[in-house]
């Protein structure tokens, strides 16, 4: 079942102009902060927050995690298969997949983002302009993101204990 139009109304107040907002995943391995980058991916940034607002990432998992690469998460069946009922189109932009960054997961079709996002665990240049990168983790929150980064995993690049997306808020900053 589509979650669009419940994201759309959870969004419909947001200023970009005016307001700088931040998501904040409490995971089972610590918190990570998030800022966002509207200027330069503003429907990913709405659709991200309107997620996080209806409560569609809480209790998730990161069901990837290739040390070195990236951690992946916002699948609701933990298979790396599921997503909101909906798709959105590639933003691609001139910021660099860099340690930290936050990015959209897609299947071939550049228009085939949903709700699956990947933090980069280093430089990785190769996905620039083929994925839309749309925030950052925050310094503070760079240690997290490499400790759920080291994690043991197995077959199929999930970590062998579960990694738990506890609850995801937006905070303006």
């Amino acid at each position: 079942m589509s979650k669009q139009a419940e994201v759309a109304a959870a969004v419909a107040d947001l200023d970009f102009a005016n307001k700088k907002y931040q998501i904040v995943l409490d995971t089972s391995a610590g918190e990570i902060q998030l800022d966002l980058l509207p200027e330069v991916a503003p429907e990913h940034c709405k659709n991200m927050i309107g997620l996080a607002k209806i409560g569609f990432y809480d209790g998730l998992i990161f069901h990837r995690v290739i040390a070195g690469f990236m951690l992946q998460g916002g699948c609701p069946s933990g298979t790396g298969t599921g997503g909101p009922g909906y798709q959105i189109n590639a933003e691609f932009n001139p910021t660099s997949h860099v340690a930290g960054v936050l990015s959209m997961a897609r299947s071939a079709d550049p228009n085939s983002a949903g709700s699956q996002f990947f933090i980069c665990l280093a430089d990785t240049p190769h996905l620039d302009g083929q994925y839309t990168a749309f925030g950052k983790a925050t310094d503070a929150s760079l240690d997290v993101v490499q400790k759920i980064g080291a994690m043991p995993t197995k077959p199929g690049d999930r970590p062998v204990e579960d990694v738990k997306i506890n609850s995801v808020k937006v905070v303006e900053i």
